[in-house]
């Protein structure tokens, strides 16, 4: 088995960078009632108030950054049945490079 390659905290700085123009600073709320049963501090990252309604758009403005000018002329595919289809379309978008969203019939419009 191959092991997971590992992330430093230079990675984590350096995505934080490459999406900054792209995402919204959300909010971290204080979950009272969940203090309350659990005995320790619990906040919430309130990533439903991001673009696309998820956190997923980091992770797709994060890769596309990665991408080669030639993969960019490419352009991207992914298959999704949410919130991944659309934070890879508003990245590629955001890009100005081409993706095909594949998302199986049943999917919630």
């Amino acid at each position: 088995m191959t092991a997971a390659p590992s992330v430093t905290i230079g990675d984590i700085e350096g995505a934080r960078d490459v999406i900054a123009g792209g995402v919204l600073e959300t909010p971290v709320w204080p979950a009272r009632a969940l203090e309350r049963l659990t005995g320790v501090p619990v906040v919430l990252k309130c990533e439903q108030l991001q673009r696309a309604g998820s956190f997923k758009i980091r992770g797709a403005l994060n890769a596309i950054h990665s991408l080669s000018e030639e993969d960019r002329a490419r352009g991207i595919v992914a298959a999704s049945a949410g919130n991944h289809a659309q934070g890879v379309a508003l990245a590629a978008q955001a890009a100005g490079i081409a993706a095909t969203v594949v998302m199986p019939e049943g999917a919630p419009s």
